[in-house]
């Protein structure tokens, strides 16, 4: 018999949103954090380059925020921004109350760098490992509270509404979650639940991201009947490692912060003639650029150049990268790193406030999941990691303010198998999941085209109602949550992107160049829709 579970709150994701959640709740509440492998397993273990936050005296708030909406494309909303820079400070010093150890320069001080689109060295990091030093620490303090149960190799199946069980009210209390491990669906009801799964950059051939990033927490908010926003918006990374061997290695804007240059086959500089800013542009002109050397020379990569500084150096500010990519034959202290750009975040996501608040009650979002307002058009390099603490410590001051007057979730089914039954034809799920990211990458990646679109339109269709039926015969798996959640976001961002007849950020077509005069966001309402009470 699949298990039932009862938690005061339960976070679905256990990256640096999700903990930064369980971690600022009163201990007095039963915390569950989902997790889809071991709990270390999400985008925050990879996040190399840092955190931005105004932490030098010659630097500023205001100095912060404008770089932000420059960087944003006119399409940040300033009360966000500013909310996000303002908290900055604080949410840092969490982070190293909590025991995460920065790194410090020369005179004792923490050393901050600078990555594209900032004009000040605001980057607060540990080495080129900031993300695993943030998500080993947050992990270590959550196995430490007794309040808070751990719950690896489980993946979210639905979200449970009061609409779904024909109750009053439009409030989410709890989920479906798949067991990996004796392939059940479990019942987990929850007074409270925070969606911190991260993006949809695995619908893309090409990605930086793990293998988890497959749009879940979009895609369950969505079919519960919660608004998303700018899911035309993907950051492409422009600097992936090419190597045939390499998968998903990211190479950190701070190589380039720190005198990196971008060079073609036959080692000539570029950046200069796409942008004044050379390789410190932001990254959406930076990927635009490689993609468009890349077919003019008909080249399959280019070149990433840091070997001009001193050996002792590179090893110091760059150990991971320096000691992967000796793995693969390439000594960066000596040649170029070869590179490929390749999806890498999701702008936009399922719109919430500043409490992070969804449009359903009870149910909240933080981190690459949520459409705060804080990436507009182009997310700023490190402006991530400190919008998964700002809003995740917004989130648990939000739920310890209401929790005393939240009931105990009502009563709902178990999962329903009586009428499916094992699948025989996984071949359809892989051949689907390969047809759907090779046209994604192909007909909506860093250049678009309406004609495209409309292709990729064409054959999202199809697939949905194909995975539908699939859906509803078989017994659900964890390649095929993912790739129902993946048709469902790759709509959303087609649906999005055809949308948005201009070029603006990251979107950008060939058929639209030009800015239009007003900057809107792209906001598409389920069917299901109903607003939540406040």
């Amino acid at each position: 018999m699949p298990q039932s579970y009862e938690f005061d709150v339960l976070i679905i994701g256990s990256g640096a949103a999700g903990l930064t959640v369980a971690l600022n709740l009163p201990e007095h509440l039963r915390v569950a954090v989902i997790s889809k492998a071991n709990i270390s397993s999400g985008a925050t273990l990879w996040a190399q380059g840092g955190i931005a936050a105004v932490l030098d005296d010659e630097d500023s708030l205001e100095n912060h925020i404008s770089d932000t909406l420059n960087a944003g494309g006119g399409l940040c909303h300033e009360d966000a921004v500013r909310f996000t820079v303002e908290h900055g400070r604080e949410s840092i010093d969490w982070l190293i109350d909590s025991g995460v150890t920065f790194t410090r320069d020369d005179h004792s001080q923490y050393h901050l760098t600078r990555e594209g689109g900032h004009s000040h060295r605001r980057i607060i990091h540990a080495a080129d490992a900031t993300g695993h030093a943030v998500s080993t620490t947050l992990t270590s303090q959550a196995q430490a509270r007794p309040n808070i149960t751990l719950m690896s190799r489980r993946v979210a199946v639905d979200l449970i509404t009061n609409r779904k069980l024909a109750l009053p009210g439009n409030a989410c209390v709890g989920a479906y979650i798949l067991n990996l491990e004796d392939n059940h669906v479990e019942l987990f009801r929850a007074r409270f639940t925070i969606l911190a799964t991260g993006g949809a950059s695995k619908a893309y051939r090409y990605t930086t991201n793990p293998d988890g990033a497959s749009g879940d927490g979009i895609a369950m908010a969505w079919r519960a009947g919660c608004r998303v926003g700018n899911m035309e918006f993907n950051q492409f990374h422009p600097t992936c490692l090419y190597h045939p061997h390499a998968k998903s290695f990211l190479i950190t804007e701070a190589v380039r912060g720190e005198g990196g240059v971008l060079l073609l086959p036959d080692g000539s500089r570029f950046m200069d003639r796409f942008d004044d800013r050379g390789e410190l542009a932001p990254r959406d002109i930076v990927a635009r650029a490689i993609d468009h050397e890349m077919k003019r020379l008909g080249a399959d990569h280019l070149l990433l150049d840091i070997s001009h500084k001193p050996a002792d150096f590179i090893r110091h500010h760059f150990p991971t990268i320096h000691e992967k990519c000796l793995t693969f034959g390439i000594d960066i202290t000596k040649e170029p790193i070869p590179v490929v750009p390749a999806a890498h975040y999701t702008c936009g996501g399922i719109l919430s406030d500043e409490r992070a608040r969804t449009d359903i009650n009870q149910l909240y979002v933080v981190g690459e999941a949520a459409f705060t307002g804080l990436h507009g058009a182009n997310r700023m390099a490190s402006n991530s990691l400190l919008e998964c603490l700002v809003y995740g410590r917004a989130a648990a001051a939000d739920i310890t303010r209401r929790e005393s007057d939240i009931p105990a979730p009502p009563q709902a089914p178990d999962w329903d198998e009586s009428q499916v039954r094992d699948s025989d034809e996984d071949v359809v799920i892989s051949h689907n999941w390969d047809e759907l990211r090779h046209f994604m990458w192909d007909y909506v990646g860093i250049v678009r085209t309406t004609k495209r679109l409309q292709r990729a339109k064409h054959r999202i269709d199809l697939l949905e109602r194909e995975i539908g039926e699939f859906y509803s015969n078989y017994r659900v798996s964890n390649d095929l949550l993912e790739l129902r959640n993946l048709v469902t976001v790759a709509d959303l961002i087609i649906c999005s992107a055809l949308q948005r007849r201009e070029s603006r950020g990251l979107h950008y077509t060939l058929d639209f160049p030009g800015l239009l005069h007003e900057a809107k966001d792209t906001v598409l309402v389920p069917t299901t829709y109903r607003r939540s009470s406040p």
